[in-house]
């Protein structure tokens, strides 16, 4: 999670302000009420007026509900986005809000359509005008009724926008692992990201993206909030980083501290390596050990430092065998290695310079 209040306490604090409703009431109310038909008598204009305040008031509600949930139109949601939301709001909260707001949409629409019919269908002013409350006060029924989904949409939307938007189709590397075990520092080794680092546990509160170049493949480097390994008591943070490691991991890369600077110890490290490779069975995962610069230990893992760069192009060329990238770009030394066998190839005589081309003169049509 990002630093600030929870999606929870947020909600709850939104609801303190106005609800929704209120906003999207007046501001249909309000174009309905600037409607300045023509017509030939003053009933006439009445019936046309009144019609006009019925499908505009309509209209903009409907056009307000569709824009509170344009984030979830097609394409939709990723699968990891959809794991994200379902873990921080809860399974399947979204999908009734958007159903009850596509039905509140429908509801609107018939109720449009019936009043509309009820006002061509009536004579005088003041029949005209009981027409247009009727419909106003059945609208805003229909409008309250959906005031908490949303202000869910919305939190959701603002949850996800502080979120980097992944793109399902290309290789992500997932950096996991507990608390201040040098995760951040080393995505920024690995990648285009700046995250925060410091040396206190809990410094990635989300999860944040990088990228490097994999051959011709662009590869999303993903940093994550640290796990403590914990079942039952995961807090949003945790589940949002086990969320990234089951949704959106091409590769894992599993740090380790083994120095004890982390204030974790190997033995809870490894336990939560060998659980998530029996949750997820199929899923590649790298284990690497850091800050090497700080303790050397023999073992049969690799040993990396962000900070000196040791042990890097090893730990990359162990993730590049397992992205399998689609296509290498040749070495640059090769590149260079290319250029004067091609020149040898060259005639030893100097070509013939070629006279200087001369511009065609315009053609300004017959004397």
């Amino acid at each position: 999670m990002t630093q600030g209040a929870s999606p929870r306490r947020s909600r709850a604090s939104a609801l303190r302000r106005p609800p929704p409703s209120v906003e999207i009431l007046d501001t249909a109310f309000h174009r309905a009420s600037l409607a300045t038909p023509h017509g030939q008598t003053k009933a006439e204009r009445d019936r046309l007026r009144a019609k006009l305040k019925v499908v505009r008031s309509c209209a903009t509600v409907v056009r307000h509900l569709r824009l509170e949930a344009r984030r979830f139109a097609k394409p939709g949601l990723t699968s990891f986005e959809q794991a994200l939301v379902a873990g921080t709001f809860g399974d399947g909260v979204l999908d009734r809000s958007l159903v009850r707001l596509r039905r509140a949409e429908e509801r609107i629409r018939e109720l449009s359509r019936s009043s509309e019919e009820r006002v061509r269908r009536g004579s005088g002013a003041e029949q005209f005008g009981d027409e247009v409350r009727a419909c106003y006060g059945r609208l805003s029924s229909f409008v309250r009724e959906v005031d908490r989904d949303i202000v869910l949409l919305r939190d959701v939307t603002e949850f996800l926008r502080r979120r980097p938007r992944l793109d399902p189709s290309a290789p992500t590397l997932v950096v996991a692992g507990f608390p201040n075990v040098g995760k951040s520092s080393l995505v920024q080794r690995l990648s285009s990201a700046h995250p925060r680092i410091a040396d206190y546990p809990f410094t990635t509160l989300s999860i944040a993206v990088g990228h490097a170049d994999l051959g011709f493949d662009r590869l999303q480097v993903v940093d994550t909030p640290g796990v403590l390994g914990r079942t039952h008591r995961a807090n949003l943070a945790e589940e949002e980083a086990t969320t990234a490691v089951g949704k959106a991991a091409t590769v894992v890369l599993f740090v380790i501290d083994p120095t004890g600077t982390s204030g974790y110890t190997l033995e809870e490290q490894e336990a939560l390596l060998e659980r998530w490779r029996a949750e997820f069975p199929r899923l590649p995962m790298v284990d690497v050990e850091t800050k090497v610069d700080l303790g050397r230990r023999t073992s049969g893992r690799m040993q990396v430092s962000a900070t000196t760069g040791e042990g890097i192009e090893n730990l990359w060329s162990a993730l590049r065998a397992q992205l399998e990238p689609k296509g290498e770009l040749p070495p640059i030394q090769e590149a260079v290695e290319e250029a004067p066998e091609a020149s040898q190839e060259e005639p030893s005589e100097p070509e013939l310079e070629r006279p200087p081309r001369r511009r065609a003169r315009r053609s300004r049509g017959p004397p």
